[in-house]
């Protein structure tokens, strides 16, 4: 029982972010443990604002470095990769973006490489980075490191993935207000897609076609954001599984060395399949912001 109950506190600490908010007698500061975290009334995820932060902040330094010291001669390897990715997004973008619009492609490049990065934090071991926080944390203000917490795969956390879809759906709004003006994208709400030449039948379909049309026009960003935070938050949980029989072997029996060796070989296996799985999803984040876009640049008449 002992066991079960350390494995379930292993996972659950490796499933809370570190949260800085309002207690619940009034004083702000960083949550100690899962009960603080949700007794907050106002609260921000430190980590994952700083790893998604720092992310993006080096996909820009990275791109830009390469963009400033790129030769006509023979590439190196980062300017070759460069290239092929802005080759890749601009390919993606022309194939999936009928009208003209010069803030796509550079959004489209913006959200492949950053959810890219943010994905692949999931690469790296489960225990190295929060051990590192952790262990600093407690040689310089004394606090137990079971009680610092840090969660490095910022894609992992809900807010994060709404923030970018919701960040999406209003550039959709926008841009759907500017081409159609306010009248026609309305009228998309509420004239599609049951319609009628008989006035007063139009005007019974109006209600009807609104509620489809506004329920497919909310699934939009949480079946973006959904759609990443799922799936890498089942990979992530499957990493800190396969590190749980790792703990097996501080048991110095030989099963516990057994079940090691089987979970180093499983870790493997699954960080080789992840590295697919990270990539496949930046890309259908990029793929269906651009889709978005294109449905908001298009006009009536080609509904």
């Amino acid at each position: 029982m002992a066991t079960e109950q350390t494995a379930t506190d292993y996972i659950k600490h490796h499933l809370q972010n570190m949260t800085f908010g309002q207690h619940p007698d009034g004083s702000w500061g960083l949550a100690h443990s899962y009960e603080e975290a949700a007794s907050m009334s106002y609260a921000i995820h430190v980590d994952t604002l700083f790893w998604s932060l720092s992310l993006g902040i080096l996909f820009l330094w990275l791109f830009r470095r390469v963009a400033k010291k790129a030769h006509a001669g023979v590439p190196g390897g980062m300017q070759n990769f460069v290239e092929w990715v802005v080759e890749f997004v601009d390919s993606s973008v022309k194939g999936s973006f009928t009208a003209t619009n010069r803030l796509v492609a550079p959004m489209a490049l913006t959200i492949f490489m950053w959810v890219f990065l943010m994905n692949f934090m999931d690469l790296i071991a489960v225990d190295l980075i929060p051990w590192i926080v952790g262990q600093t944390a407690s040689l310089t203000t004394g606090i137990d490191p079971h009680h610092v917490f840090q969660k490095v795969v910022p894609s992992t956390d809900p807010n994060a993935t709404f923030g970018m879809a919701v960040a999406v759906f209003i550039l959709m709004l926008y841009y759907s207000v500017k081409v159609k003006g306010l009248g026609g994208f309305i009228g998309e709400l509420t004239l599609h897609p049951f319609s009628s030449k008989n006035m007063l039948l139009q005007a019974i379909f109006i209600p009807f076609n609104f509620l489809l049309e506004f329920v497919s026009l909310i699934a939009k960003p949480v079946s973006l954001s959904l759609r990443l935070y799922g799936n890498l938050y089942a990979g992530e949980m499957i990493f800190i599984l396969i590190a749980l029989m790792f703990g097996l072997a501080a048991e110095g029996t030989v099963g516990g060395w057994l079940a090691a060796v089987v979970a180093f070989f499983l870790q493997l296996g699954w960080a080789i399949f992840h590295i697919l799985i990270i990539t496949l999803q930046a890309f259908i984040f990029m793929t269906l912001a651009i889709v978005y876009m294109d449905m908001a640049h298009q006009v009536p008449e080609e509904h």
